[in-house]
Parts: C-alpha cells; sequence; structure tokens
C-alpha cells in the first residue's frame, strides 16, 4: 500500500519569507537570507496595476539570480481560474512551487494540475495551496486528498489568516483563542494526506515578543512551520520550529532499530520497554532527513 507521504519530498519548511516581486531590494536580498523558503508574491503585495511589471521583473530576477532555497510562486487568480502568464512565469523560471491563492475547493487545484499537464511540466514542479476563506476551511481535506497521489503534486497547505478574518469578523486578538478550531482543522487536513502545513503570517514584525509566543503555538498544534513577512523573523521561526535533540535520537534509535535483521518485515517492535509502529518509523526518517539538511547548510555556511 502507498502511504500518502511516499511522493512527497523531504523539506524543511520552518521558516518561509514571503517577498513582493516588485521590490528589487527585497528580491536581491533573498540570496543572503536563511529562511527555508521564499515565496514571490505576485498576488496580495503586488498592486493591481503593477502585477505584470512585477510578473517580467520577477522572471528576470530568477533567470539571473536563482536562491539555493526552495523557490515559491505565489500566483493571481482570475475570472477564469489562476492567471496562465503566472504559471508560465513559474515554469520559465524553474520554480520549486507555485503557490495557489483562496482555494476553496479541489476543482481549484485540479485546475492547476491540468494547465501543468498541458504544458509538460516537470514533476518537480509542485503545489502548495493557500487556505484563506471560511469555503476554504470547510473543503480542507477535500482539498489536501488531492495531494494522496504522485500525480496530484499537492505538498503543502498555508494558512491565510488575514483574509479569514476579513471574512468571518472574526477579531484578530492574542493567542487567536476564536481561531484555534480552524488551525487545527486545516492540521489535521493536511497531515492526513501525507502534507506539510505552514501556519500564518504575524502581522507587527516590530513586536518580537508577540510573534515569538505566535511561533509556539503553531509549532504546539504541529505545523512545520510559519510563513514570514519581515527578515527578523527568520532566526526565531527557525529556532522555534527545530528539531529537539531528543526527538531526534529518538528517531535514529527507531531507524536503527527497524533496520536490525530480527525486525526485518516487522510492522510493529519493542523498542526500550514501549510498542513502536512501522508508521513511527516513517516519522523517524522523514525527521531524520531533515536534520540532515540543516547539518548540510550547517557545514556550507
Amino acid at each position: 500500500m502507498t502511504r500518502p507521504t511516499d511522493h512527497h519530498p523531504v523539506r524543511l519548511r520552518r521558516s518561509v519569507l514571503s517577498v513582493p516581486a516588485d521590490n528589487p531590494r527585497a528580491l536581491a536580498k533573498v540570496k543572503v537570507l536563511t529562511a527555508d523558503a521564499v515565496i514571490f508574491d505576485l498576488e496580495d503585495a503586488v498592486a493591481p496595476e503593477r502585477k505584470r511589471e512585477a510578473r517580467d521583473a520577477l522572471v528576470r530576477h530568477l533567470s539571473k539570480d536563482r536562491p539555493e532555497i526552495e523557490t515559491v510562486i505565489r500566483i493571481n487568480r482570475t475570472e477564469a481560474g489562476f492567471d496562465e502568464l503566472d504559471l508560465a512565469a513559474a515554469l520559465a523560471v524553474s520554480a520549486d512551487a507555485v503557490l495557489l491563492p483562496k482555494v476553496e475547493v479541489p476543482a481549484d487545484i485540479q485546475a492547476a494540475l491540468d494547465w501543468l499537464a498541458e504544458n509538460d511540466a516537470p514533476e518537480r514542479v509542485r503545489l502548495w495551496a493557500m487556505i484563506e476563506t471560511p469555503r476554504g476551511v470547510i473543503n480542507a481535506p477535500a482539498i489536501a486528498e488531492t495531494g494522496r497521489t504522485r500525480a496530484g503534486r499537492l505538498d503543502c497547505l498555508v494558512v491565510g489568516l488575514n483574509d479569514m478574518r476579513k471574512a468571518t469578523g472574526v477579531a484578530d486578538l492574542p493567542g487567536r483563542p476564536y481561531l484555534l478550531s480552524w488551525l487545527m482543522q486545516i492540521l489535521l487536513a493536511a497531515r492526513g494526506s501525507g502534507l506539510d502545513a505552514v501556519d500564518a503570517v504575524f502581522n507587527d514584525f516590530r513586536d518580537a515578543q508577540g510573534f515569538e509566543t505566535e511561533c509556539r503555538q503553531g509549532r504546539d498544534m504541529g505545523y512545520d512551520g510559519k510563513m514570514l513577512i519581515h527578515p527578523a523573523q527568520i532566526a526565531f521561526a527557525n529556532d522555534a520550529f527545530g528539531i529537539d535533540d531528543a526527538a531526534l535520537a529518538e528517531a535514529r534509535a527507531i531507524i536503527a532499530a527497524f533496520a536490525l535483521p530480527e525486525n526485518s518485515g516487522k510492522g510493529v517492535i519493542s523498542l526500550n520497554g514501549r510498542m513502536v509502529e512501522r508508521l513511527h518509523l516513517d516519522e523517524a526518517q522523514k525527521l531524520a532527513a531533515k536534520a540532515d539538511i540543516i547539518e548540510t547548510r550547517k557545514a556550507r555556511s
């Protein structure tokens, strides 16, 4: 049986920085930052009259100055679906993923899949989905389900709470008390289909304490990382969503135990007096792979 995580590349997504595509200084700065991923934003961060200019500038920039980290392009919606010129730009610069805004139904994902297939996009071009409307939250499980197959391309759900607050009237309160149930619903939908989940932005980048508190909350809920709006937020996000030494040691012990000849083919084993299932091995391998990525980056720096 194919597990939902089998076809998803292991990535670090502790810090996912959003950069306006029409900001030359921000674009140039990306290559020296320590974010795990960058979203080049053609949508909300760009004024309607500047979208074509921003798209052209982004293509020129990435064609000659591509960052080494995971590169994602957030595209625009049109009345007919998603902006095909934005999609073409993402393919032209070999983006790692396309972030689809305001995804509300599985058909939104399918529309992007159809376009990518029709334009011979390589399998490595993945999809991310913004869940930022009431309908998107309600349909999050069905949306995430499209990523269970290799052809689905969907790897990650990203929460957009600014649009959610606007659509629902929910107050922007410390601790997000009236939003937690929706955050958990999106997290469960992602995990049920083997997807990553990235928490929403924290709007006041000058409020370091509030940001740190919200990062810890997202981590404790199970999120892989946080979408950021300022480079000053990167270091703490990397730390908050980092890998605990004890958890890594346990993961490596699980991997080693399942590798023993006497445990070959077993679905459940005993390790240090407790039962460990093969599903724990899957998670252990993913955690160890992320730790290896971190170590490789440290060695290069």
